[in-house]
């Protein structure tokens, strides 16, 4: 028979989930395995045996994770989830409303009166203690976890305080006095209800890992031996081949063999656009292929995935601490010794000056329910797990939390050019021409360059196919080793070639032509010359093409004030040229790779702190030299080592991105620090009864919604990130 949470006991075996690439990853409901993403199966256990008995299905990730975060951050129980704290919550609410109603000091303050029956004078105490035992005994638990790992906390303040209260409570029927019990169930109840509010903001802000383990899906279309046979994923391997159908989601990392189609990859890069893939093309597990059938071969499967490398990231991220996370965590500890003292301090001196004791206990119980840091244990995770899910939605993967937190304070931001600023392939920068349009020389161009497996030529065919003109046959075509081709094109004859070979052809040469080549070599640019019917009518330029949005990464770096620096080893004169056109402030030419990380030094010796952002594989050494490694456009290859931040798309605007995350990221969590800590100045005092003599004196069940409102405030302004995000 199985019982609620999955657990079955049955002659002596135990149903667990497991998964099959890593037996060693077992819990008593099914889901999916955090270190691969596969679907659990259900296993049977007899002492060390396993059987695989059926597939698993459904996802329970996020509460665990939440929880363990919980015991990480603020010493929650994490065998706890969050519909038991509600249910405790609501019950104990319940059990409150009477404890209120036939409450003796409440009757007599707000003047009313409950029927008396016999034993009604039982109803505050017995529902007291119950509500004491059933909804305080969560906050035990958790103190006495606190004490044993020798490091007290919230669950400590509220433990000792339900403690105190419920024990004077009970005092008070036997040696008279004014009972406590409608001071201590608000108490309990208000606190249930604060921690409740608190773990559904934490559940909602640890979604984007569940959110993308569901991404993968379970099922194959494996091709064997000419048939299509469904498979499950864990069964893939490397060198397999699979169909994916339109709208399918791609089951593992792979290239296309066969077939043609745009593949949305939103969730996985954040690149918002379909992107179109063809043969030869690498894709994702997890992204959609939109319409057309593909045939992909399996490249990595499991743990090698793209998807379970980012899982991996994720989960490591939120998990790491930043070190406004251990300042937060001193300062829980001070407070917590702080909120004893000051309570113990309070509970003796009105002892002392009034000789109530009620009133003692009441402050004493009132400081350490205000001072509880659970705002305190909630500001930095929730800002941490807001700021990871945003990142791993848009591509940008952090590896190094400490290195979110620095970016914001570079000073010099050092591109590597190719590949990173320019496409990092050879393509048509420029055309030049006399007499003719540009677009007819470079059809007439184009088609000469269509019988040539020439790099330059193939670049020009590319151009002229991208802006759609079209390419006629050329006839009586003939190529000139080293100088150039000749052709007819629509009973033109046309000649491509170097001015040497112009010259021997017996060309009209036209100095407008001619200078205008010269100042595009000057740039570093490859220049080739075009004539028609014995007349030089143009130019075509050449070089590694500026990325459109380089533009907009340089202009936006420089509005926040930062220097922007490229290294390349490039001539000086494609250096210059690039840094001009970009509005780059100073740049490194004809460097080898072994000596990037010496120019990131020289920047580091004039006192700036440098972020340098390069392919993480030749740029290695450099990004490990850096304040901050950013390796740009990986890919799929997420494990890039010497990076501290790994951002997916090529796409120097992401740099941008993760400045501003940075920036908003310490805010949030400075503005959450401030706040958890900045109010208990004004309340402690309050709460202990400094301002008794004047009348002002704060109930241990308002020290717990003021409490419990700054645990809401803290969560709202981690919320509000997404907002400024945008």
């Amino acid at each position: 028979m199985e019982h609620g949470h999955g657990h079955g006991h049955d002659e002596g075996r135990e149903i667990v989930y497991s998964c099959p690439h890593h037996p060693e990853v077992k819990q008593s409901e099914p889901g999916r395995c955090p270190k691969c993403g596969m679907e659990l199966v259900r296993v049977e256990e007899h002492g060390r045996h396993v059987s695989i008995k059926e597939h698993g299905c459904g996802v329970h990730i996020s509460e665990d994770h939440t929880h363990k975060k919980h015991k990480d951050h603020a010493g929650h129980d994490h065998s706890m989830h969050v519909g038991e704290i509600r249910r405790k919550a609501v019950v104990s609410t319940l059990l409150t409303l009477p404890v209120l109603l036939y409450s003796k000091s409440l009757q007599d303050l707000l003047g009313y009166s409950m029927p008396e029956f016999p034993g009604s004078e039982w109803i505050t105490p017995v529902l007291s203690a119950v509500v004491f035992f059933y909804g305080g005994l969560f906050f035990l638990k958790g103190m006495l976890d606190e004490l044993r790992r020798r490091s007290p906390g919230m669950m400590t303040l509220i433990g000792v305080a339900i403690s105190v209260a419920s024990l004077y409570s009970l005092s008070t029927l036997v040696f008279g006095g004014k009972e406590f019990f409608w001071e201590l169930t608000t108490l309990i109840v208000v606190m249930l209800w604060g921690h409740w509010i608190e773990m559904k903001s934490v559940l909602g802000a640890s979604r984007a890992l569940e959110k993308l383990v569901k991404l993968m899906p379970t099922k194959a279309n494996l091709i064997r031996d000419g048939e299509v046979v469904e498979v499950h994923v864990s069964e893939l391997k490397p060198g397999d081949l699979v169909l994916v159908k339109p709208g399918e989601k791609i089951p593992a990392d792979g290239v296309i063999v066969e077939g043609n189609s745009h593949i949305n990859e939103a969730m996985l890069t954040g690149e918002s656009k379909p992107v179109p893939k063809g043969v030869g093309d690498r894709v994702i597990g997890g992204a959609i292929n939109m319409e057309g059938s593909l045939k992909v071969r399996v490249e990595r499967t499991g743990e090698e995935t793209y998807l379970s490398q980012v899982l991996k990231l994720v989960k490591e991220a939120q998990e790491s601490k930043t070190k406004l996370q251990d300042m937060a965590d001193r300062v829980a500890f001070y407070l917590t010794v702080v909120a004893i003292s000051v309570g113990g301090t309070a509970l003796l001196v009105w002892l002392v000056l009034k000789g109530d004791p009620q009133f003692a206990v009441e402050r004493a119980v009132t400081v350490m329910v205000i001072a509880c840091p659970h705002a305190l244990g909630l500001a930095i995770p929730l800002v941490i797990s807001f700021a990871t899910s945003y990142s791993a939605k848009n591509g940008i993967l952090v590896r190094n939390r400490i290195a979110l937190e620095a970016i914001k304070d570079v000073n010099a931001v050092m591109f590597d050019k190719t590949g990173t600023l320019t496409e990092g392939r050879f393509g048509v920068s420029d055309i030049f021409s006399t007499g003719i349009p540009e677009l007819e020389l470079l059809k007439l161009t184009a088609s000469l360059e269509r019988n040539s497996e020439h790099v330059i030529a193939q670049a020009i065919v590319e151009e002229a196919q991208s802006k759609g003109v079209p390419i006629p046959e050329a006839r009586n075509f003939r190529a000139v080793p080293g100088k150039g081709v000749v052709g007819e094109v629509e009973g033109k004859k046309v000649a491509v070639g170097t001015k040497l070979f112009m010259e021997e052809l017996g060309v009209e040469l036209s100095a407008e032509v001619l200078n205008r080549a010269m100042e595009l070599e000057s740039q570093g640019k490859t220049v080739i010359l075009v004539a028609v019917d014995g007349r030089l009518a143009g130019a075509v330029a050449l070089s590694d093409r500026i990325r459109t949005e380089s533009y907009e990464a340089v202009s936006e770096l420089r509005k926040l004030g930062k220097k922007v620096v490229m290294i390349t080893g490039d001539s000086e004169e494609v250096a210059r040229y690039v840094s001009k056109e970009l509005g780059i402030d100073e740049f490194f030419a004809r460097v080898l790779p072994h000596q990037k990380a010496e120019k990131v030094k020289e920047l580091q010796s004039r006192g700036m702190k440098v972020a340098m952002v390069g392919d993480g594989v030749n740029d290695a050494p450099a990004l490990v030299q850096a304040d901050v490694g950013v390796a740009i456009g990986s890919g799929t290859d997420v494990a890039v080592e010497s990076a501290d931040i790994v951002l997916v798309k090529n796409d120097p605007r992401d740099v941008v991105k993760v400045m501003k995350l940075s920036v908003i990221t310490v805010k949030k969590m400075v503005q959450n620090l401030l706040w958890a800590t900045g109010y208990n100045v004004i309340t402690i005092p309050l709460a202990a009864g400094v301002a008794a003599p004047w009348g002002v004196v704060l109930k241990p069940a308002v020290g717990a919604v003021f409490m419990s409102a700054s645990t809401v405030i803290v969560a709202v302004n981690a919320m509000l990130m997404r907002r400024e995000l945008r």
